[in-house]
């Protein structure tokens, strides 16, 4: 276990009052020895706070007075300071084994920890639960979770995990909600494998057992370029088109049973099996959102206009283990910035804008913003990194982007979704400032881009209607 380091202090806090620094080693709080930043942050809660902190190898007692509830100003340099609880599965699926080597070290943890689930929404399989941690979540409210169910039938669940819990442990699942803990639940569908009958067994079985989940997001199987299991490959547009036909029908059942239609769907389905996507109503809280449930009907509502739509997306497909987590726990994305300086010409219709996407995002963003800005030109951004099937804007990565501007025709500027960085760096380890070209880096939602074109080409007016897929 290691102490949290204080990366920097609130200007005029308790903490920078009391004489706090960044480097500052925080050994115990009022006594007691955190061992995440959950613990920590209901500790600075109190009102008096008693910190013990090291200070290059001497030990220092600061004791703070405050408010109950006011900030103690601190931003700490990690969530979890014992261990990452790693993940003992060993899936044929999971997109860590399908990194290519040379990456950070950082991209190699593979995590099965509920801590994380609850700060940064990743997925926990429950494989690595105890009793001890269900005291904790209950006690200490630690909601809402995240879990990966992949299939509710033991062997099949034990199978594809690889690993013999995969059988029993999703009793913690029936633990948790019935002690009325929000729990998310999802499918990584593989085809041929949890597919088909076995994925409508899943689902009557969710109905069954598990109907006080929020609801369920089905998702395709990734698979990269680097993949060594043989029977993981991409879907076809029969398999994408029949996982559709299923959720929709199930969405039938569920909607008739629990006033809600609990399973979901993501957006890389309906454009595998060349479908439309559902209205933007039919995905009621969009609460997996990130989980590519709903991305582009939110992204669409939110640039016509919609400001309940522009959800919050995650920077960086691996944030999580490289950043500490903001106020509120969870954290916060890049803010729109621009990347270098930019010369554009004066005249508005002159000036030629590119936005780069990815494949999946080529398939719906044009859709949305040509109608109302018509000289904005798309640059799809092809994953040859990762190579496979993998086509989402969070896995793009700066050699990609370097070779799609090269080969193209040049701009005046070049607008990046953020969701492809983390702290300014893509999943490759290039930054921003390597790319030889005008970038501007946009949080990834439709206010966010509308409000950027509009900036540079003028209000163009909101036409109605939905554009996609249509």
């Amino acid at each position: 276990m290691s102490n949290p380091i204080v990366l920097s202090v609130a200007k005029n806090s308790p903490a920078a009052l009391a004489g706090v620094i960044p480097g500052d080693e925080l050994v115990s709080i009022n006594g007691q020895v955190p061992t995440d930043v959950i613990a920590y942050q209901m500790l600075v809660e109190e009102s008096d706070v008693a910190l013990l902190i090291d200070r290059g190898g001497i030990e220092f007692d600061f004791e703070i007075e405050k408010l109950a509830g006011d900030p103690l100003g601190i931003e700490v340099s990690s969530a979890i300071f014992d261990q990452v609880r790693t993940c003992d599965n060993h899936c044929e699926f999971c997109f860590i084994y399908q990194l290519p080597k040379g990456m950070r070290k950082t991209l190699y943890m593979k995590d099965d920890d509920y801590r994380l689930s609850f700060l940064y929404g990743n997925f926990t399989t429950l494989t690595r639960f105890t009793e001890a941690d269900l005291e904790r979540v209950i006690t200490e409210k630690l909601s809402p979770l995240f879990v990966s169910i992949h299939s509710t039938h033991p062997k099949l669940r034990t199978e594809l995990l690889r690993n013999r819990r995969g059988a029993t442990s999703l009793r913690w699942l029936e633990a948790l909600l019935e002690a009325g803990i929000e729990v998310h639940g999802q499918l990584v569908i593989c085809p041929g494998v949890n597919d088909g009958a076995f994925l409508h067994e899943t689902l009557i079985s969710i109905l069954d057992r598990f109907p006080k989940l929020v609801n369920v997001a089905v998702v395709p199987l990734g698979v990269s370029r680097f993949s060594n299991e043989g029977r993981m490959r991409p879907h076809t547009q029969q398999e994408a088109l029949s996982v559709v036909e299923a959720i929709d029908s199930m969405q039938k059942v569920f909607l008739e049973l629990l006033g809600r239609r609990m399973v979901y769907a993501s957006d890389e389905y309906y454009i595998l099996a060349q479908v439309p996507l559902p209205k933007y109503e039919d995905y009621d809280d969009f609460s997996q959102h990130e989980n590519g449930i709903g991305i582009a009907r939110a992204f669409e509502a939110a640039f016509n206009g919609n400001s309940d739509a522009a959800f919050s997306v995650k920077s960086g497909f691996f944030s999580w283990v490289e950043g500490a987590p903001k106020s509120g726990y969870r954290a916060q994305r890049i803010t729109d910035q621009i990347g270098v300086s930019v010369g554009v010409p004066r005249k508005r219709s002159d000036r030629r804008i590119a936005i780069l996407t990815s494949t999946y995002g080529m398939a719906t963003l044009p859709e949305v913003v040509s109608p109302r800005f018509p000289n904005v030109e798309f640059l799809e951004v092809r994953n040859d990194f990762f190579g496979g099937n993998i086509g989402v804007a969070g896995l793009m990565v700066g050699e990609d982007i370097k070779r799609t501007i090269s080969k193209a025709s040049k701009y005046d500027l070049y607008l990046l979704p953020d969701v492809a960085l983390s702290e300014d760096i893509f999943l490759d380890g290039t930054s921003v400032d390597e790319i030889d070209a005008p970038i501007r880096v946009v949080a990834t939602d439709g206010i966010a881009l509308r409000g950027v074109l509009e900036e540079i080409y003028g209000h163009k007016g909101v036409p109605k209607g939905e554009f996609l897929a249509r």
